[in-house]
């Protein structure tokens, strides 16, 4: 009998504050090659939870973007906007095995009242974990973690990593005080209904991984391959974002020459003359000789 061949998933899934910049054509570019060099699909997904963040245009912009560059995805365009309901699902699933509770204290109250400084902030000390004291009504909604043992990965570019959860971040939150669900609950629900095996980003997301792993197992999902792609830094040294510039064809950006440019941040050694190809050569060629050994994990600085 034949044994069914693994299908590679991978995925983009920007969040539309603005024109697509140098740093997110990176990534898209990176999962794109990837994925398409292990013969899968692709994906696209819009970030678009945090409305007031999200800027009118701003999707439609970056879809012409990707457009542009020859890079073509498979299956409609998820709008995380519209699956308040899986999320919802969830927290219930997770709720039922008691790994969350409701959180009373406030964003001030969790500065003050914190242990150390965490992963990304000060970290929660516990406060609400065995329940909420006379008086106080619930905000956020955080998941458990556990208070002993690390959490260990290995990543297709940084190799081994690990972190203590309790130490680095806390009970972390899933649902926040203003009813917006949590970037980590999110992620981690649509890669799962979208089959996603192949997790391609930034690696200013690397401390995520772990949480977004234990929640994984928490939901009984399972876990994707992950690869961190090195961030692309300003001539501050700042990762580079949107107010350091767009890449946009509307600025007379020449997608060939920027192609080529992320492919060489990705250390990829481009055949000659490659400028002169068309995006989809150009990307032809990537899909067949994509070599995520080559790539760095050190940030580079592009002005």
């Amino acid at each position: 009998m034949e044994i069914a061949r693994f299908e590679v998933v991978g995925r983009f899934a920007p969040s539309p504050t603005g024109p697509l910049h140098f740093g997110s054509l990176v990534a898209a570019v990176g999962s794109y090659c990837l994925a398409r060099y292990h013969k899968g699909r692709w994906l696209l997904r819009m970030e678009d939870l945090d409305a007031p963040r999200v800027v009118p245009g701003a999707a439609d912009d970056i879809l012409r973007t990707l457009e542009s560059f020859g890079l073509e995805w498979d299956g409609p365009v998820v709008w995380q906007s519209r699956r308040g309901d899986a999320y919802a699902q969830a927290l219930e699933c997770l709720r039922t095995k008691g790994l969350v509770f409701d959180c009373g204290c406030s964003r001030k109250e969790v500065l003050a009242s914190a242990p150390h400084q965490g992963e990304e902030g000060p970290v929660y000390p516990g406060t609400c974990r065995k329940g909420l004291a006379p008086g106080r009504v619930p905000r956020a909604l955080r998941l458990k973690v556990p208070d002993q043992g690390m959490h260990c990965f290995v990543d297709g570019v940084f190799g081994r990593c690990e972190q203590h959860l309790a130490d680095a971040v806390g009970d972390f939150v899933l649902r926040r005080a203003d009813g917006v669900y949590a970037y980590q609950l999110a992620v981690v629900v649509d890669d799962a209904a979208a089959g996603v095996t192949q997790v391609v980003r930034g690696a200013d997301l690397l401390g995520s991984t772990p949480r977004q792993i234990y929640l994984q197992q928490c939901l009984g999902y399972c876990v994707p391959r992950y690869y961190h792609l090195p961030l692309v830094l300003s001539a501050d040294g700042e990762k580079i974002s949107k107010r350091h510039g767009a890449v946009s064809v509307g600025q007379g950006t020449d997608p060939s020459l920027m192609l080529c440019r992320v492919l060489r941040f990705l250390g990829q050694d481009l055949p000659p003359h490659c400028e002169k190809k068309t995006p989809q050569e150009i990307l032809e060629w990537a899909t067949t000789h994509f070599d995520i050994r080559k790539t760095p994990s050190v940030g580079q600085v592009v002005a």
